[in-house]
C-alpha cells in the first residue's frame, strides 16, 4: 500500500468531510478510501477521524496530523513538478510587477538575458511603486524593495539595498555639510513619498516630496537639497562627483529586494526559473555598490 496514496486519501477525506466525496475526487472506490484511512489509523495508533452517518470530522490528533500530511503532499507534488520541468521547455507569459526606478535602471538587461536563456517565455513587465495585489491583479511575481513583513505571500531575498544621504557639492558648499542627523532640520530635504517613517529622516522642512527616486536624485544633482536614496539610483552620480555622500555614519540598515509570489505549491516553471535566474544575477555586493566601495 503506497504511503503517499494513503496520505492523499486521508487528506482528501478530511478536506471533503466525506468518504464518498473523497472517492469521487480521487476516482477510487469508497471502500478503498476507507481501507486506506483505517490502515493509516492502525499504523499511527490513534483515531484521526470521527465518523457519523452524514459527515466525517477530524479529531484533535487528526487535525495536527492533517496539517503535516498536507505539507508532505505539497512537497511531494512540488518535487514532481520540478522533475517534470527538467524535461519540459519553460514557456508562457510571465507577468511581473516591479518598482519604477529599479526597473528603469536594472531590469532591461536582466530580462533580455533571461529571454535569451528561455526564448519561449514572454514577459509582461508593469512598473509601479505601490504594492500591487499580486493575486487580484494577475501577476506571477512582484519585485519589492523594503523590509520583509509577515504575509501570506512567499518572498525570496534577492539582494540587499543600501541607502545613502547625498547632495550636490555645490549645495553643500553653500549650505554646509551636516555632521549629525539633527542637522538635517536646517537643510532643504528631498523626500520620497512612499518612505516609511524612520528616525533617520525628519518630517519637517520638506523642500520637495516626490514618488519617484530618479526625480529626487536629479533634483539633488541640480543643487536642490539633500536626499536619502538607494544606491542603485545614485551610485553613478556619486562616482562621477555629481553627488557627494554625507552622514555616512548614520545610514539606515539596508533594505532588501525581494521576489514575492503567491504560492509555493506547484509553482509554475516559468516563475521558478525566473526566481532562480534572479538569484546572484546582480552580484555580491551588487554591481552598483561596487562603483562607490
Amino acid at each position: 500500500m503506497d504511503r503517499i496514496d494513503v496520505l492523499r486519501a486521508f487528506v482528501t477525506v478530511a478536506s471533503e468531510n466525506s468518504f464518498t466525496k473523497a472517492a469521487d475526487k480521487l476516482q477510487l472506490s469508497p471502500q478503498l478510501i476507507s481501507k486506506y484511512v483505517s490502515r493509516l489509523e492502525e499504523n499511527v495508533g490513534i483515531r484521526l477521524l470521527n465518523r457519523t452517518t452524514r459527515k466525517v470530522h477530524l479529531t484533535e490528533a487528526g487535525l495536527r496530523y492533517f496539517q503535516r500530511a498536507q505539507q508532505v503532499l505539497d512537497d511531494f507534488d512540488d518535487l514532481d513538478t520540478q522533475l517534470n520541468d527538467l524535461q519540459d521547455e519553460v514557456r508562457g507569459l510571465l507577468r511581473i510587477s516591479a518598482p519604477v526606478s529599479f526597473a528603469t535602471s536594472h531590469l532591461a538587461r536582466l530580462i533580455n538575458d533571461f529571454r535569451k536563456a528561455h526564448p519561449h517565455v514572454n514577459v509582461d513587465l508593469q512598473l509601479n511603486d505601490r504594492k500591487v495585489d499580486i493575486v487580484e491583479e494577475g501577476f506571477d511575481i512582484a519585485l519589492r524593495i523594503g523590509r520583509l513583513k509577515s504575509s501570506s505571500l512567499i518572498a525570496k531575498a534577492i539582494v540587499p539595498i543600501e541607502l545613502v544621504f547625498c547632495a550636490a557639492p555645490e549645495y553643500l558648499a553653500k549650505h554646509g555639510t551636516p555632521q549629525q542627523l539633527d542637522d538635517l532640520v536646517e537643510h532643504q530635504l528631498l523626500s520620497y513619498s512612499y518612505m516609511e517613517k524612520t528616525p533617520f529622516w525628519p518630517e519637517g522642512n520638506q523642500a520637495m516630496l516626490c514618488n519617484n527616486g530618479d526625480v529626487l536624485v536629479q533634483s539633488a544633482i541640480e543643487g536642490a537639497g539633500i536626499t536619502l536614496q538607494p544606491t542603485f539610483i545614485c551610485a553613478e552620480a556619486i562616482k562621477s562627483g555629481k553627488l557627494q555622500m554625507v552622514l555616512s555614519d548614520y545610514v539606515p540598515e539596508p533594505l532588501g529586494l525581494y521576489a514575492v509570489y503567491p504560492h509555493r505549491k506547484l509553482l509554475a516553471s516559468k516563475v521558478r526559473t525566473f526566481i532562480d535566474f534572479l538569484d546572484g544575477y546582480f552580484g555580491t555586493p551588487p554591481y552598483w555598490d561596487r562603483l562607490i566601495k
